[in-house]
């Protein structure tokens, strides 16, 4: 019974992440846009970026709805990209995180394209704090357009040896 629960367990744990993304499709030199606020998966995701030299804005308040408390958001119209975060309450996990941050985290992320209105980017995720940060610089590193090296030569094409064209004529009978 006991070795039944660990089974469980352990193929529990591999369900935590589900990612679709469309590689080689985001430019580091476009602006990002990003909602104000959030926790900790929304600031730690516009640190990343802006770490790694994407230009993060979070856009001009037009106005604050007296009813429901929400705010509504002019996006810079420059703006190539725009992330979206819902997260849930982030929960202090200090036994289950103690090598990973401490915190779990539990989020959905979406990143398209304004240009076409493409999603480049679905992941719905939970996990520790660190390690999901990690697996953002993967996400990103595939998510990125590579310039191919300027020194690389192309691949040369095996040449074929021509056969020598003959007027004969092979047939190909069974034999009795």
């Amino acid at each position: 019974m006991r070795s039944f629960v660990f089974v469980i367990l352990c193929l529990s744990l591999t369900g935590c992440n589900s990612i679709y993304m469309k590689p080689g499709t985001m430019n580091t030199e476009q602006m990002i846009y990003s909602p104000r606020g959030g926790y900790s998966m929304q600031r730690s995701i516009k640190e990343v970026m802006e770490n790694r030299g994407y230009n993060v804005s979070v856009g001009k308040l037009v106005r604050v709805s007296e009813v429901s408390g929400s705010e509504t958001y002019q996006i810079p119209k420059d703006a190539k990209y725009a992330v979206n975060v819902k997260e849930r309450s982030e929960k202090l996990r200090p036994i289950w995180c103690i090598f990973n941050g401490f915190w779990w985290w539990s989020f959905n992320v979406s990143i398209i394209d304004r240009s076409n209105n493409n999603e480049i980017l679905t992941w719905r995720g939970r996990g520790c704090a660190n390690s999901s940060l990690r697996k953002l610089n993967n996400i990103l590193d595939e998510l990125e357009i590579k310039d191919k090296p300027v020194n690389e030569t192309p691949k040369r094409k095996k040449s074929v040896k021509k056969v020598k064209e003959s007027n004969e004529l092979l047939i190909l009978a069974p034999k009795n």
